[in-house]
């Protein structure tokens, strides 16, 4: 099944915004078993789009269309392909419904003439609910010719919920086989290694599959399996993942897609019964972010720190004047002091620290750009890493951020283990 990716939005095609649409689609639709030999983006014309759809339908089965599904003139997405499959708008009253409901549901009566522009859906089409936003997606199949267009919403908080819930299920039942497939997420493992480690797995592989995905910090694989149904792929999928299991042990940290490792730290946290601080210095509150992205993380995060300046290392976590004096703000030593000071001030379990230098200035010789210290307190026991990064500040501080929490994962477990 050959499917072609349709962005439409001038703003697109001008840079105005990054086409994150299409990077998206076209690794689901890949994972889903499809081919997809072409992308195009189209500005907000009508005839050039038209020309876009139609060319798109001669070389392909199925062509997804994201973006132009708006209430305002110049979103025309619908109406064009509707022209090209001959097919009349008509007013959809479930969709009217659930604009209707929206605005209620934001506290907004002021429903617009041009919002029922939305309702508006050509004549056989598949509407799909949008439980994101106002835009219902369509599907609509020529099936005489084989031809199927599918339009989504363009923003990426619509597009991708909507593409989990209804499109993919749909793509996935029109194969002779449904491909299925986990993601076995990896953290503390390089790349180079973690690819190393399962060689062997990838040259002999056939169905399943497996596939490295090099991410922040992480290292995730995907495994994937053909078959007739969801349960004969666990079946297939089974041995290849308690292989991973058995090769990288507690590096494993899920082989849920949805699931991040900040998440699976605060579940982690959760379960045992701990709660959590946070001190940083490069980081500047990326580490406390990051946590907090976790649904739930109010629960076990006491209270976060940035003590940029050594003067409020001092004051606020306790770090001694000597050991900033005898070993710099950027060492092991400051590292574990703020830890401590972190989980004494918040009165939490665990408390990670991140000192270092980012960049682009103000390394050293003896302490280069990219050299971060970083601290880890559980229960009164306090570990420090020594991490040598060679990215730009934004990176740097990216992979100081996964490495904490790598360590903070590796503490609850061997504190866990401790305990037995």
């Amino acid at each position: 099944m050959v499917v072609e990716l349709i962005s439409v939005g001038t703003e697109i095609l001008l840079g105005n915004i990054v086409n994150t649409n299409a990077a998206y689609l076209a690794e689901k639709c890949a994972l889903l078993g499809c081919s997809l030999y072409h992308q195009t983006v189209v500005g907000d014309n009508e005839e050039r789009m038209e020309d876009a759809i139609r060319q798109a339908l001669d070389r392909s089965d199925i062509v997804i269309l994201t973006g132009g599904l708006g209430p305002t003139k110049d979103d025309l997405t619908k109406e064009v392909t509707a022209r090209v499959f001959g097919r009349e708008l008509y007013l959809d009253e479930h969709s009217k419904e659930r604009i209707e409901a929206y605005f209620g549901r934001i506290g907004s009566s002021r429903i617009t003439e041009n919002n029922w522009k939305q309702a508006l859906v050509p004549e056989g089409a598949i509407v799909i609910d949008n439980h994101n936003g106002t835009a219902p997606g369509l599907i609509i199949e020529d099936p005489e010719k084989g031809k199927t267009a599918i339009l989504i919403p363009g923003p990426p908080n619509e597009m991708k919920p909507m593409f989990e819930q209804d499109i993919a299920s749909y793509l996935n039942k029109l194969q002779p086989e449904g491909i299925y497939s986990h993601m076995v997420k990896i953290c503390g493992i390089g790349e180079s290694r973690a690819e190393t480690m399962v060689a062997d797995l990838m040259d002999a592989q056939t169905n399943p599959t497996l596939a490295p995905y090099a991410k922040t910090g992480e290292v995730h694989f995907r495994v994937t399996a053909k078959a007739k149904s969801e349960e004969e792929a666990e079946e297939l999928m089974k041995p290849m993942i308690e292989e991973m299991y058995r090769r990288f042990g507690d590096a494993v940290y899920t082989i849920n897609e949805q699931e991040t490792l900040e998440e699976n730290l605060v579940a982690l946290l959760k379960e045992k019964g701990m709660t959590l601080s946070t001190a940083e210095s490069c980081t500047g509150g990326k580490l406390a972010g990051r946590l907090l992205n976790a649904a739930g993380a109010s629960e076990v995060f006491n209270e976060g720190y940035i003590t940029y300046a050594n003067a409020s290392k001092e004051k606020i976590l306790g770090v001694k004047h000597e050991t900033l004096e005898e070993f710099g703000a950027v060492s092991a030593q400051t590292a574990e002091e703020m830890a401590r000071g972190a989980a004494k001030a918040a009165e939490a379990d665990a408390a990670l620290s991140v000192t270092g230098i980012a960049g682009p200035g103000g390394g050293t010789k003896e302490k280069p750009v990219g050299l971060v210290y970083i601290g880890c307190a559980v229960n009164g026991r306090v570990t420090t890493r020594e991490c040598h990064f060679t990215g730009n500040r934004e990176k740097n501080r990216d992979y100081a951020v996964v490495r904490a929490l790598t360590l903070l994962r590796e503490e609850l477990l061997a504190a866990g283990q401790q305990q037995k």
